[in-house]
């Protein structure tokens, strides 16, 4: 028999990107399997180099009772001037260079006063300096990033990981209400709010997304009776399935990767007998 550890996914801002490049971070219209499963993993006090194979076994579903309104920050970092510290000269001594003459010429304090163009901005093409052995920008004058980042508004998913061995799914939605590192929807800059854990339940994961009520929304208790997509995961090839790449092999940094699973999407008819959520929004 299996059994289904649903998990409320709700926040003022979540972004699940699937192809994010830096100028350009998007995010899918729902929560990506990869995704869930590394939150799962911090709760547990993972690290990124160790296992997941066995989150990676669990069976994915994701339910999208308020998809959320698609929002787009447009993000520069780096370019203009900023007062030089100690610590620039310190660590760079092509900038010390740089400076040294109109340092000296300068009266009265030359740290926090005197200023340098051109040369904030997140650093590139890190490097070894020949002369200090420090790592250091090979890129010395540096211009804005410009990077364009999306996110879902006021959007709540009820995603679902479903699996024959209860104790672990236990053991995941405990860790969700006791993590033991930080957890995000996707970013760093979207934590959850409330309640993650929404309980176990007997059956499959259509049988857990009809058995649950929706969540509420923005405006409150959603009574209005309509039916909301899910995707469940699927074996591979069933018919009407589509493949996705984001079933996560490995986090580590060093040798990150993701498989392609399979998936299928339905609407879902809430029984009449579902559930209310009992959470702290």
């Amino acid at each position: 028999m299996t059994h289904v550890l649903l998990v409320r996914l709700a926040a003022p801002l979540q972004s699940w990107g699937a192809v994010s490049r830096f100028s350009h971070r998007d995010t899918h219209t729902r929560p990506t399997k990869s995704a869930v499963i590394g939150l799962c993993a911090a709760a547990l006090g993972r690290d990124r180099t160790d296992s997941v194979d066995d989150l990676a076994h669990l069976v994915f579903g994701v339910r999208a009772d308020h998809p959320g309104t698609p929002v787009r920050d447009y993000h520069t970092v780096g370019a203009g001037k900023y007062p030089l510290r100690p610590r620039d000269v310190i660590t760079d001594h092509r900038r010390a260079a740089a400076v040294a003459g109109s340092m000296a010429a300068a009266e009265g304090p030359g740290f926090g006063h005197h200023e340098l163009a051109g040369w904030y901005g997140a650093p590139k093409k890190i490097t070894a300096d020949p002369v200090s052995g420090a790592l250091v920008s090979a890129e010395l004058s540096r211009t804005a990033l410009i990077t364009e980042r999306w996110y879902l508004s006021d959007a709540a998913f009820v995603a679902g990981l479903q699996h024959e061995d209860g104790a672990l799914l236990e053991e995941i939605a405990y860790a969700l209400e006791h993590p033991k590192q930080l957890l995000w929807l996707g970013r760093k800059s979207c934590p959850p709010s409330g309640t993650l854990a929404a309980g176990i339940l007997p059956g499959t994961l259509a049988e857990a997304f009809a058995a649950k009520r929706l969540l509420p929304g923005p405006e409150g208790p959603d009574t209005s009776g309509r039916r909301p997509w899910a995707w469940l995961q699927a074996a591979s090839g069933a018919r009407g399935a589509s493949p996705v790449n984001d079933q996560p092999v490995s986090f580590d940094p060093a040798r990150r990767a993701h498989a392609t699973r399979w998936e299928t999407r339905m609407r879902v008819t809430i029984a009449p007998t579902a559930t209310e959520w009992d959470i702290i929004p």
